[in-house]
């Protein structure tokens, strides 16, 4: 995989030319300040799926901010959603720093972030958790994962973590210390969304997993969302892909709509550029979050492109995920919205629903 950081500089686009005269005045007005000098800016990443490579799956909103900006983006990727507050916590005066987080680093760490605007996918500006089992499982309500093993996303993810341990406990069962221990009615198995998914189809010793909906969706029928959930059939862009995806997964609960993920910026950066950066994330044209072809974005994942042109029935088991690894790695928001931290106070009041301390995390 080539250096994600030298190899931009080489081939990004120039998107003064296509955004128009909105774009022009915008940088006009900022009174030199986006110029002259390229400055350096670090962009901490909250950990992918599994096989996503977020560096690569962000190339197009870095291309287009050091474009328009004349700014050198330099990627940190985490290895956990800790890993991310950790770095924010860190952070000075000096360090211009932004960071895409889950709703809850921002009632983790609300003294030291300032929230860059909100994450829309596709216009929608919230998300769901789901948990869900095999067909063949015997469970069919919660209550029914009292004694089994539940594979779960990060401790501090909100949608693969948080949000169902609520959803468990409303069920009626004793989440004990989690997630910082471990519940006294069942197990969890912690990892990430792909990962907990995985086990779940994989691994008979997993009853469950508890995920966000773009990792566990496609694999659920239209119809069990039809019965669940209407807010999640008029709300969420995962509705539209409904059980396209094999093996089939059975609907076992959906969570009420949460806030969509967060960019925040180091709280104590102060300097002109920061607003300017964020309002550049706010203003961007559509193109600026999309990867310029799918035979690019495979090239760079070294997946044979003539791939994506074929039949999905004249291709082999490999070949069929290698094209959903292209597919996977297109940028999943499309879109910046003006938010505050007040807009994560549902994640705050779940945190302290579960008798979280969220500095503890």
């Amino acid at each position: 995989m080539p250096e994600q950081g030298v190899d931009r500089r080489h081939t990004r686009r120039r998107f003064l030319t296509t955004a128009g005269a909105t774009g022009t005045a915008l940088l006009a007005g900022c009174g030199g300040i986006l110029g002259n000098s390229t400055d350096t800016v670090e962009w901490v990443m909250n950990p992918a799926q599994e096989k996503i490579e977020i560096t690569v799956q962000y190339a197009p909103l870095f291309e287009y901010l050091e474009s328009e900006a004349d700014i050198e983006i330099e990627e940190t990727p985490t290895a956990s959603y800790s890993g991310t507050v950790q770095a924010l916590r860190r952070a000075g005066e000096s360090d211009a720093m932004f960071a895409d987080t889950s709703p809850g680093a921002v009632a983790q760490v609300p003294e030291e972030v300032d929230v860059t605007g909100m994450r829309v996918a596709y216009g929608a500006e919230k998300y769901f958790s789901l948990i869900t089992t095999t067909t063949d499982s015997g469970i069919e309500e919660l209550s029914d994962l009292a004694g089994e093993t539940v594979a779960t996303a990060a401790p501090t993810s909100v949608s693969g973590t948080l949000f169902p341990l609520y959803m468990l406990s409303n069920a009626g069962l004793d989440i004990g210390s989690a997630p910082g221990g471990s519940p006294e009615d069942f197990e969890i198995r912690a990892s990430d969304h792909s990962t907990a998914r995985e086990q779940l189809i994989q691994d008979p010793s997993i009853s469950a997993a508890t995920t966000g909906a773009f990792s566990t969706a496609a694999h659920v029928p239209q119809e069990q969302f039809d019965e669940m959930s209407q807010d999640f059939v008029d709300i969420s862009v995962e509705y539209g892909d409904a059980g396209s995806r094999d093996p089939q997964l059975n609907l076992l609960a959906v969570s009420d709509p949460i806030p969509r993920a967060p960019i925040v910026s180091n709280g104590d950066w102060e300097g002109g550029r920061k607003e300017e950066i964020r309002q550049l994330m706010i203003d961007a044209p559509e193109e600026a979050f999309q990867h310029e072809s799918q035979e690019n974005l495979a090239d760079e994942l070294g997946v044979d492109a003539d791939l994506l042109e074929k039949d999905e029935s004249e291709l082999s088991e490999q070949e069929l995920a290698d094209v959903q690894l292209v597919e996977d790695h297109a940028l999943w928001f499309s879109g910046v919205a003006p938010a505050t931290k007040e807009d994560y106070d549902p994640v705050a009041d779940l945190g302290n629903e579960l008798g979280l301390e969220w500095s503890d995390l």
